[in-house]
């Protein structure tokens, strides 16, 4: 329960076919008093899981498949730490619930698939990254977007410090040297400027400097960029920022970061910092899928019909999915034949027909990107770039 979300939870969610399955948003607050309001609010939208499962003829679930959903309910901890949005879902033997950075549309929907495309704007890394903020005497991991920034905990296997990782191996205070771990002779190329104890004692501290970073370095790709599959980016003094990259063999590590100077950034001032190195890279994925879809759509290769989206998703042809942010379309496809079958509005627990072709694209190894409704190139709420 309240676990991270990262690349394999859309995974571990696909999995689960045997309905009835339970998928509830809410926003959230982050502060007082306005997140006093959210567990009620919650216990709301478990009623109405209630009422649809007994609609559906499943009254006789209802006890074993809500039981953990009220359970929460008197979490005061759980709702005390509260983020932006919350994402619970339950099936039989499965309950998980995921803090979000971002509010999300309120709903509460019971049917035989998860419902995911709320999830999967959050999940997708378009504008979610990472921040390693990285000093002699501390090592923190943020993670966020464009909207918000929270520290991740740290694997157990991450040094907090530089004694930390060196333990008894690190070269005794007191000795000569350049404070921040690095010589000035062999940065600048000038000649030899050594201190007393000579440049023995600076060479050790910049091998303690070095195996520091190769430390964190490993540990950090290992267990938090590889799991999350995030951009990645430094934030440290400008004299450690080159050490740190000559050494890092972490492939989601970004060119650009973010110099502290003499001072430890705010989050905010870290948040903002971020997305200026985020935000080009953002617009610039987002503008070439565009770029793509008209191009592959001249040559036959593109689509923006549900119905031809359906037929190819079902062909294992779509390479990448365009859907529309906030856009539901009532209605089921047709597995089998490709074909969208419309449903009246108000039935809401319809499957949404542009969620059905967002598990079917990732279920085939497909990419879904959700496309903010001013950026979407299409009117139907989807536009598919096919492989072949």
């Amino acid at each position: 329960m309240n676990r991270l979300l990262d690349r394999e939870t859309l995974t571990q969610l696909l999995k689960h076919r045997d309905g009835p399955c339970l998928s509830l948003y809410q926003q959230t607050h982050r502060s007082f008093p306005e997140r006093q309001q959210d567990p009620i609010r919650f216990k709301q939208l478990v009623k109405q899981l209630e009422d649809s499962l007994r609609q559906q003829g499943h009254a006789d679930q209802v006890q074993s498949l809500l039981k953990p959903f009220y359970a929460l309910i008197d979490d005061n901890d759980f709702w005390n730490h509260s983020l932006d949005g919350l994402a619970a879902f339950g099936a039989k033997d499965y309950f998980q619930v995921y803090r979000l950075q971002r509010s999300v549309p309120e709903m509460a929907v019971a049917n035989d698939r998860m419902h995911l495309k709320p999830l999967v704007r959050i999940a997708q890394s378009a504008d979610r990254y990472q921040i390693l903020c990285l000093s002699r005497d501390s090592v923190r991991l943020f993670e966020g977007n464009r909207d918000a920034l929270d520290e991740v905990p740290l694997h157990e296997a991450v040094p907090r410090t530089l004694a930390d990782a060196l333990g008894n191996d690190l070269t005794e205070k007191g000795q000569s040297g350049f404070p921040q771990g690095y010589s000035r002779a062999s940065e600048r190329g000038d000649p030899m400027q050594v201190e007393a104890g000579g440049s023995g004692k600076q060479a050790e501290i910049d091998r303690d400097r070095d195996r520091y970073f190769r430390e964190v370095d490993r540990a950090i790709t290992e267990h938090h960029s590889r799991p999350s599959g995030l951009p990645l980016i430094l934030a440290a003094l400008p004299e450690q920022q080159p050490h740190f990259r000559r050494i890092s063999h972490n492939e989601y590590l970004l060119p650009e970061g973010i110099e502290n100077g003499q001072r430890a950034l705010g989050v905010d001032e870290l948040r903002d910092k971020s997305w200026m190195v985020m935000q080009p890279r953002y617009l610039k994925r987002l503008e070439g899928l565009l770029n793509q879809f008209g191009a592959s759509h001249g040559q036959g290769l593109a689509s923006d019909q549900l119905e031809d989206i359906g037929q190819a998703t079902r062909q294992g042809r779509v390479a990448t999915l365009l859907v529309e942010a906030e856009r539901q379309i009532p209605g089921r496809v047709d597995k089998n034949e490709g074909s969208a079958v419309s449903a009246s509005a108000e039935a809401a627990n319809t499957p949404d027909v542009l969620d059905e072709l967002t598990i079917w694209t990732l279920e085939q190894g497909g990419e879904v990107v959700v496309v903010p409704t001013e950026r979407m190139p299409t009117a139907t709420g989807a536009a598919a770039i096919y492989r072949f």
